[in-house]
């Protein structure tokens, strides 16, 4: 019964009857993972070959510019699942490294699987479609949205581009001198406002780095 329910919480299953789901249990090759706390579950570059869905724990999600000048850490939390958009389209490869906070359990399912149930059950399919929907009309509004305006707002704007989520912990890896050309602000100015941020208690600060303690409430 504790399986089940923790099934009926994620994504990709959430809305499904219960006999539905001891079907899909019953007939599906499911496997199940578990990953201790500060290993790798999936390094960026690795074949997407199957679908990881987080049921219990919390992960590092680190994200690496194109060039490899600058990297995003945040974190993720169960339920959830990694990056479902991968297992399909032009490049079949995860494009982030996902690392364990806690002892984390997962359940894994192979391609040929996912294309099963998104066939044999519309709930599914709706489900899949819906994730990697939401995500596109995302990505699509994001050169429609009026420039932010103000140092810490492009800060933060810089951030919520280049995270999963627009909200949470965020620490940020990247030069200042690098920062302040992507956003359009002298160093001298970067500085000043990223030192008044940690006045205020809304980041930390070290060398080559700072951590947003809550995006969700950096912003103006």
């Amino acid at each position: 019964m504790k399986f089940t329910e923790q099934l009926l919480e994620l994504p990709l299953m959430q809305g499904m009857s219960r006999s539905d789901l001891n079907e899909v249990v019953a007939q599906t090759k499911i496997g199940f993972l578990k990953i201790a706390k500060g290993d790798d579950v999936i390094v960026e570059g690795a074949p997407c070959t199957h679908l990881y869905l987080l049921v219990s724990g919390s992960l590092w999600v680190e994200s690496h510019s194109d060039d490899r000048s600058y990297f995003i850490v945040e974190e993720m939390a169960a339920p959830n699942i990694l990056q479902p958009e991968c297992i399909f389209g032009m490049t079949q490869r995860y494009t982030k490294t996902f690392r364990a906070i806690t002892d984390c359990s997962f359940i894994r399912l192979e391609k040929s699987e996912v294309l099963r149930l998104s066939t044999e059950y519309m709930i599914f399919r709706i489900n899949l479609l819906n994730i990697i929907c939401t995500q596109s009309q995302r990505s699509l509004r994001i050169p429609w949205r009026v420039p932010a305006q103000g140092i810490r707002n492009k800060i933060a704007r810089f951030v919520e581009l280049h995270s999963i989520r627009p909200a949470g912990r965020k620490e940020v890896v990247v030069k200042m001198e690098d920062l302040a050309k992507m956003i359009g602000e002298s160093r001298l100015n970067l500085s000043r406002e990223l030192n008044r941020m940690h006045e205020e208690g809304v980041i930390d600060i070290s060398r080559g780095r700072f951590v947003v303690h809550a995006l969700e409430k950096l912003r103006d």
